[in-house]
């Protein structure tokens, strides 16, 4: 036995729309033994929130769906505590989807494997800008969307982790980046820190109308991270030649259903447009050269990281919450213990 106590959030029901704390139960238990050759046991440091974990709770995607009854699933990052795996020490850091708990028992080859964590960055840059936030922005922009200098990059969500990532290294690239989130302070941290050339604030302002004024010759590229009448308001101003990377859509993800698809999609063919989604764990090849450039966007000032960190494991359920009432300021993690 370890003699370790293990804290776990698992799924009660499936969330019927906004993730409710009764959706989750606490439960306690012994940490696990290791008892195959192969295998290794995670302390958790820090959780990764993401939309995407709102899919993970009510329907297969491109993960089945947590069980009832099940740890709730979550990226995180942690320190080995016990090992069984020559390839992995006690003390190492390593990430995987190790989910709301304090103790993790994987395998490198397993269904949730364990990755060494990059040395010489800090736990939460690793788990956002350098991390699967930064990795999604990177390939959603470069392989998908591809602007060029001087077109007009549009990203929805943008005050969030990925989209304001996303908007940034579009920027690099020298496209002209318009950025949608809801509040004015938001869109003034866009526009001071993130340098976007003009914000939309779709809680205040008519975000169709918007769109008309600030992209007279039409949006060549859309980053869409919302779906629903966002996507549909946008593909009615695309420019010749567009791109639309479909890299989330969370306006739906507390509906129970997807809903009736975009109405305007045949814009797309008037325009020649493209409209492609993407998961990043397609992409394994390419993370290497996606860090590097991340890390020199961020040497250079020209990629604004900012990260919320709410503590304790016993709040995860209320950090899921907070991505959807827009209350998180940045990439939402949580700390569930201080291993330095």
């Amino acid at each position: 036995m370890t003699g370790r106590t293990n804290r776990q959030w698992r799924l009660a029901r499936r969330p019927a729309k906004m993730v409710e704390p009764s959706d989750f139960r606490w439960v306690e238990e012994p940490a696990p033994d290791l008892d195959r050759d192969g295998e290794i046991l995670v302390r958790n440091a820090y959780l990764s929130v993401d939309p995407a974990q709102r899919t993970w709770l009510a329907y297969d995607s491109y993960l089945p769906a947590v069980r009832v009854g099940e740890v709730v699933r979550a990226s995180a990052v942690g320190r080995v505590v016990r090992s069984r795996n020559p390839d992995f020490l006690v003390g190492e850091l390593v990430e995987g989807l190790f989910g709301w708990q304090d103790y993790a028992k994987v395998r490198a080859d397993g269904a949730s494997p364990a990755r060494k964590l990059p040395e010489g960055i800090s736990i939460p840059l690793a788990m956002s800008a350098l991390g699967a936030t930064g990795l999604t922005a990177y390939i959603g922009v470069t392989e998908i969307g591809k602007p060029l200098e001087g077109e007009t990059f549009v990203v929805s969500a943008a005050a969030g982790a990925t989209g304001a990532a996303a908007g940034q290294i579009a920027k690099s690239k020298g496209a002209r980046v318009i950025g949608i989130a809801g509040g004015s302070e938001k869109c003034r941290r866009l526009a001071e820190h993130a340098h976007f050339d003009a914000t939309i604030d779709y809680k205040s302002e008519d975000v169709k109308h918007r769109l008309v004024a600030l992209c007279p010759k039409g949006i060549d590229v859309y980053f869409d991270n919302v779906g629903g009448q966002l996507l549909d308001d946008v593909l009615t101003q695309l420019a010749l030649r567009a791109r639309v990377v479909l890299c989330g859509a969370i306006s739906s993800y507390n509906e129970g259903s997807t809903g009736p698809g975009p109405r305007n999609y045949i814009n797309l063919i008037a325009r020649r447009g493209r409209m492609e989604g993407f998961v990043v764990l397609d992409y394994a090849d390419r993370l290497a050269e996606a860090r590097a450039a991340l890390s020199a966007l961020l040497d250079s000032g020209k990629l604004v990281n900012r990260v919320d960190i709410m503590d304790g494991l016993e709040r995860a359920p209320a950090a899921l919450r907070r991505l959807f009432l827009g209350e998180n300021q940045g990439k939402q993690l949580v700390k569930v213990a201080d291993i330095q």
